[in-house]
C-alpha cells in the first residue's frame, strides 16, 4: 500500500514538473520563434548592429519591468517606474549641468530620488493603506511635476562619450575605435537579472513576497510582517527605476521633462509576457527578462519588414493579451478539481497497473521479460476495448438523460399552456 502510494506521488509530481517547464519553455520559444521569423522573413535583420540595437532597447525598459515583478508578484502594481526614472534622470543632468555636481555624486541622486519615490509608494500603499493603482497614479503626476520644477520646464543633457564626466556611458556600451559597438549593458542587465532572481528564490524577502501575493491574509496570520516585506517590493521597483534612469541617460543624450509616461506600461506588459501573474503570487525575473526582448525583437523586426515601429504597440498588445488569457487559463486549471468518470477511473487503474508491470522489465530473465511483455500486450487491449465500451455507455447515458430532460421541459410547457387555456375559458364572461 506504501509502495503504491509513493509511486501515485512521483507520478503526480512528475506531472506537476512536466506542466511548469511547458509553462516557462513558452516563453522563450516564443522569442526564438519571433526572431527567427523576422531573420528569415525581414531585410538585413540577422547582423550584428541589429542585434546590438535590440540590446539597446531593452535597458530602460528591461530595468523597469524587472524592478516592476516584485510588486506584481505581491498582488500591487506600479504606474510610477517610468515617469519616476525620468525625473530622477532630469533631478542628476540638472545637478550636473546647473549646480556643478560630478558625475559620480549626480548618478548617486539619481538611485537616491528613485529609491526615495519607491519609499513614498511603500508608503502610500503598505502604511496608509491606498489602493495601488491609485497611490502609484499619483505618484506618476507627482514625479512628472517634480522633474518640470527642478529642471524649471528644461531638458537635462548629459555630456557626450568623448568628455571625461560622459565615462558612465562606456557601463552601457563601448565603441571602440573603429566603431564597433559593445553592448556592455546586456552583462548590467543580466547581473540585476541573476541578483533579483537570488533575492526571490533564495532569500526570506522573496518566500514573504511570494507568500503575500498568494494570501495576504493567511501571510499575516502565519506572522509575516506584511507592511514591511510589501515596502520592500516598492523600494526594489524604486532602485530599478534608478538603474533605468542612469540607462537611459548613458544610451541616449536627453531627458525632457515629462518624458516616461507610457514606459510602465511597457514594463508590466513585459512583466506580464514572462509569466508573471497579475493576480500575485506567481513570477520570474528571467521571465520578465525574456518577455522584454520578445517586445525588443517586435521594434526591431517590424521595420524589416517594411512595417513602422509603432505597430510594436498594437502586437505587443495581442501579445499581452494572449498572455493573460494564458495566465487565467492555468489559474483556472490549477484550481479546478476534476472528478473522474468510472471510465477515466478504469482507465488511470489500468495505466499505473502497466506501469507497474513495466518497472524493472529489462532487469528480469528473458522469458520473465517475455511473459512480462505478452500481459502488457493483453492489458493494453483490454484497455483500448473496455475504455471505449465505457465511454460509449458514458455518452448514451448522457443522451438519454438530456432527452429525458428535454421530454420532461415538453412536458411541463403543455401542462402549463393547457393550465393558461383553462384560466382563460374560466373567466370568460357569458
Amino acid at each position: 500500500m506504501i509502495t503504491d502510494l509513493q509511486a501515485t506521488v512521483k507520478k503526480d509530481t512528475l506531472r506537476s514538473w512536466r506542466d511548469k517547464g511547458l509553462q516557462k519553455l513558452l516563453a522563450p520559444l516564443a522569442l526564438v520563434l519571433i526572431y527567427l521569423f523576422f531573420g528569415f522573413f525581414g531585410r538585413n535583420f540577422f547582423t550584428y548592429n541589429t542585434l546590438v540595437n535590440i540590446l539597446d532597447a531593452s535597458y530602460v525598459i528591461g530595468f523597469l519591468a524587472l524592478g516592476v515583478t516584485f510588486v506584481i508578484i505581491t498582488g500591487g502594481i506600479d504606474l510610477s517606474v517610468g515617469t519616476v526614472a525620468m525625473c530622477a534622470a532630469i533631478v542628476g543632468g540638472t545637478a550636473f549641468r546647473t549646480w556643478g555636481w560630478q558625475m559620480g555624486p549626480s548618478l548617486i541622486l539619481i538611485m537616491t530620488v528613485a529609491m526615495a519615490f519607491g519609499i513614498f509608494n511603500g508608503i502610500m500603499v503598505c502604511k496608509l493603506k491606498l489602493p495601488p493603482f491609485i497611490a502609484t497614479l499619483g505618484t506618476m503626476m507627482i514625479s512628472m511635476g517634480v522633474g518640470s520644477i527642478v529642471s524649471n520646464v528644461r531638458s537635462a543633457a548629459f555630456p557626450p562619450r568623448t568628455d571625461s564626466a560622459g565615462w558612465f556611458r562606456d557601463i552601457f556600451k563601448i565603441i571602440t575605435e573603429d566603431r564597433t559597438s559593445l553592448p556592455t549593458g546586456a552583462l548590467v542587465l543580466f547581473g540585476v537579472t541573476i541578483l533579483f532572481h537570488i533575492i526571490l528564490t533564495r532569500t526570506k524577502m522573496g518566500r514573504y513576497i511570494f507568500a503575500i501575493g498568494s494570501n495576504k491574509e493567511a501571510a499575516r496570520l502565519s506572522g509575516v510582517n506584511v507592511d514591511r516585506w510589501e515596502m520592500s517590493a516598492y523600494i526594489i521597483a524604486g532602485i530599478s527605476a534608478g538603474v533605468s534612469g542612469i540607462a537611459f541617460a548613458a544610451v541616449y543624450t536627453t531627458v525632457m521633462p515629462g518624458q516616461g509616461q507610457g514606459l510602465e506600461l511597457f514594463a508590466i506588459a513585459g512583466a506580464v509576457i514572462g509569466g508573471t501573474s497579475l493576480s500575485g503570487g506567481i513570477g520570474s525575473v528571467f521571465g520578465t527578462l525574456i518577455g522584454v526582448f520578445i517586445m525588443s525583437v517586435l521594434r526591431m523586426g517590424l521595420p524589416a519588414m517594411d512595417l513602422q515601429a509603432h505597430y510594436q504597440t498594437f502586437f505587443t498588445g495581442v501579445v499581452v493579451i494572449g498572455a493573460v488569457l494564458l495566465d487565467i487559463y492555468r489559474n483556472k486549471k490549477a484550481s479546478e478539481v476534476k472528478v473522474l468518470t468510472a471510465a477515466d477511473q478504469y482507465r488511470a487503474e489500468m495505466i499505473d497497473k502497466i506501469d507497474s508491470l513495466r518497472e524493472g522489465l529489462k532487469d528480469l530473465p528473458a522469458d520473465e521479460q517475455s511473459k512480462r511483455k505478452t500481459e502488457i500486450t493483453r492489458l493494453k487491449t483490454e484497455l483500448k476495448s473496455n475504455f471505449a465500451r465505457l465511454k460509449k455507455e458514458e455518452k448514451e447515458r448522457a443522451a438519454q438523460l438530456l432527452a429525458d430532460e428535454k421530454a420532461a421541459e415538453r412536458e411541463y410547457r403543455e401542462l402549463v399552456k393547457q393550465e393558461n387555456k383553462g384560466g382563460d375559458s374560466g373567466s370568460t364572461t357569458p
